[in-house]
């Protein structure tokens, strides 16, 4: 069974090495690097997922997808569009609704920094504006109820009780539903 581990914006496979290094050696584990999706594409999330999707057309199924941010939100919009497809999903640092004032001032400091910074991403910063932009009207509550998979969801942890990043107050941890043929 495959284990694809997809990293966030800014980042790149490399971002997953010193996991890797703690997990079972014999899992077969894959990390693309998400620019290379968008390869001679217009740089918007649609066309990053729609990659994605035709990537994982190629891969046995189910697939194991662990995702960190914008992989998180690939991965469960995967998930949503593909229940039998998906074993299990952990996501990390992932909105199932997007954060607009925080993209758009994600985008405000991607303009003040030099365009060296993002070469080793892959994408040009104005690419890298662009794909957040086209992020900022995503909202996958209504698909949430399809999942069929045991998801985890992590997010910070102060004192033992886990804060919802948006509210600022505890939230009971999210359950782990199974599908009805796992055991």
């Amino acid at each position: 069974m495959k284990h694809i581990l997809l990293h966030g914006l800014g980042q790149t496979a490399a971002s997953w090495e010193k996991t890797i290094s703690h997990m079972d050696k014999g899992l077969e584990i894959i990390c693309p690097n998400l620019s290379a999706f968008l390869h001679g594409k217009e740089k918007s999330y649609i066309n990053l997922y729609h990659s994605f999707a035709e990537y994982c057309k190629g891969l046995p199924e189910p697939l194991n997808l662990c995702g960190l941010s914008l992989g998180g939100i690939i991965a469960l919009h995967y998930g949503i569009e593909n229940p039998n497809k998906v074993n299990s999903l952990v996501l990390i640092g992932t909105q199932f609704t997007m954060p607009k004032g925080l993209l758009q001032l994600q985008n405000i400091i991607f303009r003040f920094l030099p365009r060296r910074l993002f070469k080793p991403i892959g994408l040009e910063k104005s690419d890298l504006i662009n794909l957040t932009r086209s992020m900022m009207e995503l909202d996958f509550r209504p698909g949430l109820k399809t999942l069929t998979c045991p998801v985890e969801r992590k997010t910070r942890q102060t004192k033992g009780l886990r804060y919802d990043s948006k509210h600022r107050f505890p939230r009971r941890r999210w359950s782990l539903s199974k599908r009805p043929d796992m055991k």
